[in-house]
């Protein structure tokens, strides 16, 4: 009976199947190895298009990867990347990067009713998201707030509500919203 398990199990891994055992931080830090050219390996990106991922959701990082590794959300670096991950190691980087922790503060002489209207009630004033599925944007760069919005309204990346507010957004808006977030202070940090 309990060979009959293990080789149950093992096909549905080997089938990619859903992860057989609970997520892995410390495996999870093993693969996020190959991740820290660009995003840190504390989560914090170390160039201007990539994103800051320590402290998201782990649910929110295993959706993107997962969307990449199928085909769901292109992108040149990632869906390459995501396409030799196993779900068992997206599970495990989504949670190293989720047991960090994203702290955020405004720059002295900002008033928080400057904030971006259109974002604050899914990516908050600092930028320290309020709901699961959306990223945080403290301390992203312009750069990469400014792509990604672009690509929301041109409809080359999709999301039930992203698509539809970036479609109104001009041009300066985007660059607006763009460097509200980029000048906020993020702090990402994990403990032992």
């Amino acid at each position: 009976m309990r060979l009959a398990a293990i080789t149950i199990l093992g096909g549905l891994m080997l089938a990619g199947g859903t992860p057989a055992f609970a997520d892995d931080p410390v495996e999870g830090q093993k693969v996020a190895r190959m991740c820290q050219t660009c995003h840190g390996i504390d989560g914090l990106a170390r160039m201007p298009i990539a994103p800051n991922i320590g402290g998201e959701p782990k649910e929110y990082l295993e959706a993107q990867l997962m969307a990449f590794k199928t085909g769901a959300r292109e992108h040149e670096m990632m869906t390459v990347v995501a396409s030799t991950l196993s779900a068992q190691q997206i599970s495990d980087v989504a949670a190293w990067y989720a047991s960090h922790t994203a702290s955020a503060s405004l720059p002295a002489g900002t008033s928080e009713d400057e904030a971006p209207s259109e974002c604050v009630s899914c990516h908050g004033i600092d930028g320290i998201s309020i709901a699961l599925n959306a990223p945080n944007l403290a301390g992203e760069a312009n750069t990469y707030i400014v792509t990604q919005l672009r690509a929301f309204r041109i409809g080359t990346r999709k999301h039930e509500i992203m698509s539809e507010i970036a479609a109104k957004l001009s041009d300066e808006q985007i660059r607006q919203f763009a460097d509200w977030y980029s000048k906020v202070n993020l702090q990402i940090t994990r403990e032992e």
